[in-house]
């Protein structure tokens, strides 16, 4: 590296955000993720004693993805290597694999690549890694906001170890905050600051659970608020909030939190919570999810949650999405709200997926037989000669409007498919079955 290089990087290095300049050279200024980096882990382990071998992290932004793999880059003895699976191409994978062959040949030294964003690479790209990773020429650490086992190569995942980190706790992003409060060389420590507890609580709350949004905001409020008469920063409640205005959502259409608050937002209203149903909905509305996309889970969960338990939630959740197509967001928020809450407050019961899917399964794997001769049509020419609904028995004409007669195909006779709960309105419907012999 020549001069003006090394120059112009020391020049970066200080112009850079606060959250790249506060990012930890060592373990022990790492916070958070205790369950993988906590002391006697696997991944602990491996870093201080230079064993380390291929791997992926893999969690939501500023979790330390990116720090936990220079935190490695600064204790190991191999040569680190960094791409960006945004700009680097099968060219620069080739060149950096070129060099980790010739490295590893003239000096045994092994070489880490640290592939940040892994996931935005293609088959194409992710295949060419593979014999490098394989053959052990390349240590492969890579960082996804996305779960690896949807984006990443098979085989790649296979030779790799995944590690998921976790959203920073409130007390996590408190922790560095003060830090950065503290360090005069990297830090905020020239400035003198006092902040107000409710202010530091508000951003380490508001940054929702991502250290680089936390430090980013910590350094706007230290840098625009003006030292007073003792030449003090105070920073209070008002500073912060204006300082972090509002907490990132966490939501990606595309990506894993989006199939995990669906998966939320499901599992309350079949689990009858109906404030939890309107908060994850609030996310997906407020993230701009697709509302048709949040009327069908709502339909779904109606029939399959609910069913004949209340059949109104299933009316419900359809005049819902008729009101939808109708009226459109934002009024159509309401409509949508009043059905989900409708569906998380119903009685609740899967007798109806239970039954229809035990019968699809029967159809499948178990010998159907022949429709009975009394049930076959007998409108037809000829019918009746071939035996066509002879012995039929009309329900309408008898008391109750009820006759029992053999439905099933012989093969399957007695075979219960239906199982109707205690719950809602299927109790009344148990009780009729009951009383015409049916269960």
């Amino acid at each position: 590296m020549d001069l003006f290089e090394y120059a112009r990087k020391e020049v970066l290095k200080k112009a850079a955000p606060l959250a790249a300049r506060m990012r930890p050279k060592g373990l022990e200024d790492f916070f958070g993720q205790e369950e993988i980096v906590g002391p006697g882990s696997l991944l602990r382990r491996s870093i201080e004693g230079d064993q380390f071998s291929s791997a992926i992290f893999y969690g939501p932004p500023g979790s330390g993805k990116t720090t936990l793999a220079q935190v490695i880059a600064n204790s190991t003895k191999a040569h680190f290597e960094e791409l960006s699976a945004v700009t680097a191409g099968i060219a620069d994978l080739k060149k950096v694999i070129q060099e980790a062959k010739d490295r590893l040949g003239m000096y045994n030294q092994k070489t880490i690549l640290f592939i940040d964003e892994i996931h935005r690479f293609n088959k194409g790209q992710q295949d060419a890694l593979l014999p490098a990773v394989e053959d052990g020429t390349l240590i492969l650490i890579g960082a996804t906001t996305e779960n690896p086992y949807f984006e990443v190569n098979s085989a790649l995942l296979s030779r790799s170890r995944i590690f998921r980190l976790q959203t920073l706790s409130q007390e996590d992003i408190k922790k560095i905050l003060l830090r950065a409060l503290d360090d005069r060389e990297q830090g905020l420590g020239g400035y003198r600051v006092q902040i107000n507890e409710d202010a530091l609580n508000h951003l380490a709350d508001m940054a929702g659970g991502d250290a680089r949004i936390a430090l980013n905001a910590l350094e706007l409020a230290v840098t625009t608020t003006p030292p007073q008469e003792d030449g003090i920063r105070h920073i209070d409640l008002k500073v912060a909030e204006q300082s972090i205005q509002r907490r990132a959502v966490k939501y990606d259409k595309k990506g894993d939190y989006h199939y995990d608050i669906v998966s939320a937002f499901i599992k309350s209203m079949r689990g009858s919570d109906p404030d939890a149903t309107l908060h994850w909905m609030a996310r997906m509305l407020d993230a701009g999810e697709d509302p048709e996309f949040i009327m069908r889970r709502i339909i779904i969960c109606a029939a399959e949650d609910v069913g004949l338990a209340d059949p109104e939630a299933l009316k419900y959740a359809m005049a819902a999405a008729q009101a939808l197509a109708y009226v459109g967001l934002p009024e159509a928020r309401l409509p949508m709200a009043s059905a989900a809450l409708y569906v998380a407050c119903a009685p609740k019961s899967n007798a109806v997926i239970k039954g229809i899917d035990g019968a699809l399964s029967d159809v499948k794997v178990r010998p159907t037989g022949e429709v009975p001769m009394h049930l076959r049509d007998a409108h037809y020419q000829g019918a009746k000669k071939l035996g066509h609904g002879k012995h039929y028995q009309y329900p309408q004409d008898y008391p109750g409007n009820f006759i029992a007669q053999q439905y099933l195909p012989e093969e399957l006779a007695g075979t219960i498919y239906y199982h109707p709960t205690e719950n809602g309105l299927e109790k009344k419907i148990l009780d009729r079955l009951k009383k015409l012999g049916l269960r």
